[in-house]
């Protein structure tokens, strides 16, 4: 697979999802989980889009100033840093670029911030291709589905953490203190994925 797909690549469903991305179809994909990355680059391109990757917070915001996309989909935790400041690399050079948030350590604060810098939506991992497709193209106002179970006790335990994690600035001695809780403790829970 190239890292840049052909513009005029068609969807297999026809003209009606090629007319939904309108007459930019560039999107760029920051993951660091290699094969994943390359699945959802081919899933996505197969829908129209021209395709750039980056595997890297590096990379994607070299990506973004060089070219900024029309669309991006971003993961937060990258090995180097995080996706929210490729978000803001791209939110210097383009306005109008639709962003989606993918991660497999979601929660609200995040989910906040990362609206806040201009994501349209936010997808834990994993997310499949028409998900993403359809956070990507949705139009204003578009509402999601509301879950059908409500957050178990574990995992409103986790928002709170991390709520105090981001207004912290991610400063983990700082987020142990507020909480009254081991440094160490702090640092496995914010290592692990979200409960469901």
């Amino acid at each position: 697979m190239t890292e840049n797909a052909p513009s005029n690549a068609q969807s297999p469903s026809g003209k009606a999802e090629s007319d939904a991305l309108g007459p930019d179809p560039s999107l760029l994909i920051v993951d660091d989980d290699v094969p994943f990355l390359r699945r959802l680059a081919r899933a996505m391109e197969s829908r129209g889009f021209a395709v750039d990757i980056a595997a890297s917070v590096g990379e994607g915001i070299a990506k973004s100033k060089a070219s900024p996309p029309k669309y991006a989909v971003v993961d937060l935790r990258l090995g180097d840093g995080n996706g929210l400041d490729v978000i803001q690399a791209i939110r210097e050079r383009r306005d109008d670029t639709r962003i989606v948030v993918l991660t497999g350590y979601g929660n609200i604060a995040t989910a906040v911030t990362a609206v806040k810098l201009g994501a349209l939506d936010y997808l834990a991992k994993p997310a499949d291709a028409d998900d993403i497709y359809h956070s990507l193209t949705q139009r204003p106002g578009e509402k999601a589905e509301v879950p059908e179970n409500p957050m178990s006790a574990d995992r409103v335990r986790w928002e709170h953490i991390q709520r105090v994690y981001e207004n912290c600035e991610r400063n983990v001695s700082e987020t142990a203190r507020r909480l009254n809780m081991h440094r160490r403790t702090l640092q496995r829970i914010l290592a692990k994925r979200a409960p469901k």
